[in-house]
């Protein structure tokens, strides 16, 4: 059985063990230990910063869509940036990826939100189908990090 929840902080071990599988597969570095330290305190302390939406399959976590509200000057309104939506590679190709993003989409609309952007990498040719499908549309820009410490 297929169920897509909010995620609880019972769920943090999980949302860290299937971030550091997505930071794998996207070649990425990524601190499993600060992410179980700082996660439950963004997620779930008394002001979260972000949502995160568990999939399960038979009582498995087996992904995750972390989005967050964000403020656009140009387009004078509030959306939705989606951080992370992944699943694992075993429960790819069975919609689990388009129903965790109709959530999503509820979400949004629950905060007043019209809209949702985020990025993939380049390469990520599987991902950029998969968005293609759902019907999202594709805006190329740069992406920069600049670190302040």
């Amino acid at each position: 059985m297929i169920v897509i929840r909010p995620a609880v902080e019972a769920d943090v071990d999980a949302i860290v063990r299937l971030c550091a599988e997505h930071a794998a597969y996207e070649r990425a570095m990524f601190d499993p230990v600060a992410a179980r330290h700082s996660l439950p305190r963004h997620l779930f302390g008394a002001a979260p910063r972000a949502r995160c939406l568990i999939v399960e399959a038979d009582g498995a976590v087996v992904g995750y869509a972390t989005h967050s509200r964000e403020f656009s000057t140009w387009r004078a309104a509030e959306y939705v940036h989606l951080d992370c939506l992944y699943i694992s590679e075993p429960f790819r190709n069975a919609g689990l990826g388009t129903r965790l993003m109709q959530k999503v989409a509820d979400d949004a609309r629950s905060l007043g939100c019209d809209f949702i952007e985020w990025q993939t990498p380049s390469w990520n040719s599987d991902a950029i189908r998969f968005y293609d499908r759902v019907g999202a549309f594709g805006a190329l820009k740069m992406r920069y990090r600049w670190l302040t410490r």
